[in-house]
């Protein structure tokens, strides 16, 4: 079992996370697995150079989705999606607008995809808290 502080960043999900709304993310690299726990930090002023201004509970991962990022989509269990079919990924990680397009956008613009990027997609439960 692992335990890791993820920064939050994208505005429009920190109110739903902090509420348990939102229960999603998604995260560069495959170093994550059920059964760790995460919790998430916001900062009060420039990232690695400020305090913290929030943090949740530790909440053990129940769902880890291996998936890889490109230009024009992700791969999920060998398919090809592209991202204008994965509106449900994107309401699930409170994307504003909810839909896949936008998803792609904000993946885009946080990391580069030009030869493909290793993610994953993180699911937590509220229920299962670190004490």
């Amino acid at each position: 079992m692992t335990r890791r502080w993820l920064p939050l960043t994208y505005t429009p999900k920190i109110k739903p996370v902090l509420e348990e709304k939102c229960t999603q993310t998604i995260r560069p690299g495959r170093r994550y697995h059920v059964k760790d726990y995460v919790a998430f930090h916001g900062w009060e002023g420039k990232p690695y150079r400020s305090g913290w201004s929030f943090r949740t509970p530790m909440c053990g991962l129940c769902d880890v989705i291996d998936i890889e990022a490109h230009p024009a989509g992700i791969i999920w269990g060998g398919y090809k999606i592209p991202w204008n079919k994965c509106n449900g990924l994107a309401a699930l990680d409170y994307i504003d607008p909810p839909t896949g397009d936008e998803l792609g956008r904000v993946i885009r613009s946080m990391h580069d995809l030009k030869c493909g990027l290793d993610m994953q997609i993180l699911r937590w439960s509220p229920g299962d808290v670190l004490k």
